[in-house]
């Protein structure tokens, strides 16, 4: 018998699938440049995941699916033996405390550089759209953003492959299951969205077109993992990497209700605009989706412990994930269940520094 929303509570406990999560407290996945040039998952990692063990589920760091996929310092990867046998170490340390662990698959496509591509290529994306922003972060310090170039539509299936491929390797290393990072200005998001997809092939144009790479991704992902390990997370309200197009609302709403027929784990939303707002029109909320997607739910982005709570009781969303609460309070859940006072908010400049310090040595509450 299912309990009424009034019961729920962060802290209740949910399922996805056969995957029973102790609470409904999700570490989001969040990019923290700790994996070196050779992008190898490390000691000081699997200390990092283990400390935030006391959430319902763990989503990994995005973690890219091939070498042209890499857009950002010191990034994991999920595309040797070598990596993949690395992450079994961050795996094992987070198993070890009781919690699964999904890895999310990431290929940044324009929103990269030269420098990082093999043979110094340009970047793919959807269409020859520049980001327009002032720089990014790369190999040879600062630079601008380059004019990326189309993938043929011939290309396609080496991408859809390497995506198979990390979800292949994830399940080598001992994730519990996948999540496909679909937002925040990535490849898959340039391919949803009117604003970076100009193509005229069967993956551009009317809603349905610009659905087939996402749809194709999916497909490919569950001939590897049963469809409640597979999550998809969006991004519809968001302006990172110069995102945002006027049919938002009508494009996410048909991502969402396609994405209903695969019975997935969840959709993880990023609904809050604490990450940039396109101010396109009224932001998308929860209930929105909830009314066109049956399975869970993730809400997202400047969550605190009461507009989470109002969120479940509500039945708008199953789960909440928090992404900058965990990185200065490793039992974030913790201190949820016990009413502790939250540590305060890190500088931004630890976020993706390279080293230990603002990383693994943030207190507990005891």
């Amino acid at each position: 018998m299912t309990p009424p929303t009034d019961s729920l509570t962060l802290l209740s406990p949910f399922n996805i699938g056969d995957l029973t999560l102790k609470n409904r407290v999700i570490m989001a996945p969040l990019t923290r440049s700790r994996a070196g040039v050779e992008r190898m998952p490390n000691h000081i990692m699997a200390e990092y995941y283990a400390q935030r063990a006391g959430a319902g589920l763990i989503i990994s760091e995005a973690t890219v699916i091939s070498k042209q996929g890499i857009g950002w310092l010191n990034t994991p990867g999920i595309y040797s033996d070598e990596q993949t046998k690395a992450w079994k170490e961050v795996v094992d340390a987070v198993h070890a405390k009781g919690t699964p662990i999904f890895l999310q698959l990431w290929h940044c496509g324009r929103a990269s550089h030269s420098s990082f591509q093999e043979n110094s290529q340009l970047p793919v994306s959807a269409s020859a759209v520049i980001l327009n922003e002032e720089y990014i972060h790369t190999p040879i310090g600062k630079q601008p953003y380059e004019t990326p170039r189309a993938l043929e539509t011939e290309e396609i299936p080496e991408v859809l492959e390497d995506y198979r491929q990390a979800a292949v390797r994830a399940k080598a290393a001992g994730f519990d299951g996948v999540e496909i990072h679909g937002g925040n200005g990535y490849l898959i998001d340039q391919f949803l969205q009117s604003k970076t997809n100009h193509r005229s092939d069967r993956y551009g144009g009317s809603l349905e077109n610009r659905f087939q790479f996402l749809k194709e991704i999916v497909e490919s992902i569950l001939t590897v993992w049963p469809s409640h390990r597979v999550g998809v997370r969006i991004s519809p309200n968001g302006a990172f990497n110069d995102m945002g197009s006027p049919d938002f609302r009508e494009n996410f709403l048909y991502v969402a209700k396609q994405l209903n027929n695969y019975g997935l784990g969840y959709l993880h939303i990023m609904d809050g605009l604490e990450f940039g707002f396109h101010e396109l029109g009224e932001a998308m909320n929860l209930a929105e989706f909830r009314e066109v997607f049956s399975q869970a739910l993730i809400g997202n982005c400047g969550y605190k412990k009461e507009t989470a709570e109002a969120a479940i009781q509500s039945g708008n969303a199953d789960l909440i994930a928090f992404g900058r609460l965990y990185i200065s309070n490793p039992d974030l859940a913790e201190r949820f269940a016990n009413n502790w006072p939250l540590n305060s908010l890190p500088d931004m400049k630890i976020w993706y520094s390279f080293d230990p310090e603002g990383y693994i040595d943030f207190p507990t509450y005891q």
